[in-house]
């Protein structure tokens, strides 16, 4: 088991940046994958990033990202190993990025289901981002 934490949320105003870190603990961090998701007000839980955390002699394998659509040249996701942190750093901020934003962690593989929140088994709480216009 292990757990998953979440901090760095608040507000700004667009165009702006926030950086949301994941601090992992327990047997998570020998997991496959980490991955960050977001829930507007009344809509639905949707993905935004993640990152692998395999550990091979490939580094282009061991720290291979995977970003949505909407968030790619905006977000960034890193990870810290001697921390056992990920980090979500977000820039060009607008206010369709405000919800609650959460991490999640699970055993197998990113690809090709990175963005499958049932395949996630661990999750942390939400910290909350609000963009202003």
């Amino acid at each position: 088991q292990g757990h998953l934490v979440t901090s760095g949320g608040g507000s700004a105003q667009a165009g702006g940046s926030l950086r949301l870190s994941c601090a992992v603990s327990g047997d998570i961090w020998s997991g496959s994958c980490v991955a960050w998701f977001r829930q507007a007000p009344g809509q639905e839980r949707k993905w935004v990033a993640a990152i692998s955390l395999v550990t091979t002699l490939d580094y282009e394998i061991s720290t291979l990202t995977y970003k949505a659509t909407d968030v790619k040249g905006r977000f960034d996701i890193s990870r810290d190993d001697a921390k056992k942190t990920v980090h979500l750093q977000m820039s060009k901020l607008n206010p369709n990025d405000t919800g609650m934003y959460y991490c999640a962690a699970k055993a197998t593989s990113c690809w090709p289901s990175a963005d499958v929140a049932q395949y996630y088994n661990f999750w942390s709480q939400g910290t909350q981002v609000t963009v202003s216009s």
